[in-house]
């Protein structure tokens, strides 16, 4: 891997010259990225009311992300974080890729299909997190449409240089996609648009050294999971339903600073040739995670979750959308006392998790 800095980025745009880009050219050039790799100039400092604000978009109630009296109880110094809060610095980690490494893509071109979560403690209040990001795949399909699909590669430490998280999004992006005038016009009325933002300059200052190491493997503990020998393979998990309206997807997308307008916007989805507004991936994913979080006692306990999203949830604007959570205890190992879960999500009958499990330490 070779650290990405100003000389790549402005080697890689001179090759392409000016001008608008075509999507071999767009694709040409996101290729020649694969493997470089930087890290996010300033650190995340989780917050105690950005901790409860997360696990309020996903309607999670567990106490250890509300109560510092049931956090400590449960083994934890303060409030921690939900199974899916890196959704909240995720954007915030990816935004120079997007806007200066990875061009070419509109915001409202990109959707995420896959997302695995590998955990090396909780994430709690007080961390301050720091984040190496990489590009660590790329492929550019031409049939039966032009589709570009890439994998980003973020590994979070906290300020004790103490892994946190590694995570791994693919994404599907139309390159160089026209829009129609029209339909361009709507969308300058709905792409948020800032005047000014202020600087926070660089509060992380380091090149290399992480990236030649492997990568980390540590493994959360138990904390207050249940007993794994209260267990059983083929155990069901006791159904679940979610609510889902068009407020929720406008608090998620504020809390999670996304303001990909597919989620709010009739005349963004109609230009994607979606058949409406949808809930963002992280969101339906962290409502998985609240279900687990239930049965199993312990949000601490997650090593990994790994979801493949295979179709949107739909939320029309004069109703909610219900979603239906069903799983089983597909595997447990009695030498880690680690079992893996497997999910079900539905729409109606529409699954929109084409696999997703969940591998947990239990006590």
């Amino acid at each position: 891997m070779s650290e990405l800095d100003d000389a790549v980025l402005k080697d890689s745009l001179d090759r392409l010259g000016s001008g608008a880009l075509t999507p071999d050219e767009i694709a040409e050039q996101t290729q020649s990225l694969v493997g470089y790799h930087y890290t996010v100039d300033d650190y995340y400092e989780v917050g105690r009311e950005e901790v409860r604000k997360h696990a309020l978009a996903v309607q999670d109630a567990h106490p250890t992300h509300w109560s510092e009296a049931a956090a400590q109880a449960a083994g934890h110094d303060g409030l921690i974080a939900a199974p899916t809060f890196v959704s909240v610095l995720g954007i915030i980690a990816q935004r120079k890729l997007f806007e200066e490494v990875v061009t070419g893509y509109d915001l409202w071109q990109i959707m995420q299909t896959d997302q695995r979560l590998v955990y090396h403690q909780p994430m709690k209040v007080g961390d301050r997190l720091v984040c190496d990001v990489s590009l660590d795949s790329f492929r550019h399909v031409t049939s039966p449409e032009t589709i570009d699909l890439m994998v980003t590669k973020n590994i979070i430490w906290n300020q004790h240089d103490e892994p946190v998280m590694t995570t791994w999004t693919s994404l599907a992006a139309r390159p160089g996609m026209q829009v129609d005038p029209e339909v361009e016009d709507s969308l300058d009325h709905v792409m948020m648009k800032v005047d000014a933002t202020g600087d926070p300059g660089r509060t992380v200052d380091r090149k290399g050294g992480r990236y030649d190491i492997a990568d980390p493997v540590q493994r959360p503990g138990a904390y207050s999971a249940i007993d794994f020998d209260s267990l059983t393979v083929g155990q069901t998990l006791p159904a679940k339903r979610f609510e889902l309206t068009r407020g929720n997807l406008v608090n998620y997308a504020g809390v999670a600073c996304d303001p990909n307008p597919i989620h709010f916007s009739e005349h963004v989805v109609a230009a994607a040739g979606m058949d409406g507004v949808v809930a963002h991936g992280m969101q339906t994913m962290g409502l998985g995670a609240t279900y687990v979080s239930e049965f199993i006692g312990d949000p601490a306990a997650f090593c990994e979750y790994h979801v493949r999203f295979t179709s949107p949830v739909y939320v029309p604007a004069d109703d909610s959308a219900a979603v239906d959570f069903t799983g089983k205890i597909k595997s447990l190992d009695p030498a880690t006392r680690r079992g893996t879960i497997a999910l079900v999500a539905k729409q109606g009958e529409r699954k929109i998790f084409g696999r997703a499990v969940v591998v947990v330490q239990f006590n």
